[in-house]
């Protein structure tokens, strides 16, 4: 039993040192990352004709157990939260959209 725990660890630790020499970042510090990216793509791109991206739904989408570890979360990576995002970035493509009509 010892043997196959110890196999385990040995196995994961080959991993996340493969996966940082290839990634540049540990296996979670990429997870965390890339959860972000979609999140500001789903801030920013969602469908105002459905309806805006509701931020609970968007933390349980990407794996997050609550809205609030989901916007702490948010905060730490992208330095604001989840709906100052939204509004910054909307209201910056507003003003670009209504740049190039002008």
């Amino acid at each position: 039993m010892a043997s196959s725990f110890c196999s385990k660890c040995s196995a994961r630790t080959s991993f996340a040192e493969r996966f940082r020499t290839v990634a540049g970042m540990p296996p979670l510090a990429y997870l965390s990352h890339w959860r972000m990216l979609l999140a500001q793509r789903a801030l920013r791109d969602g469908d105002v004709r459905v309806g805006d991206v509701r931020v609970g739904e968007l933390a349980v989408e990407l794996g997050y157990g609550s809205e609030g570890a989901f916007s702490t979360a948010f905060k730490r990576e992208v330095g604001e939260s989840p709906l100052r995002y939204r509004y910054r970035v909307r209201a910056e493509q507003s003003r670009r959209a209504d740049a190039v009509h002008a």
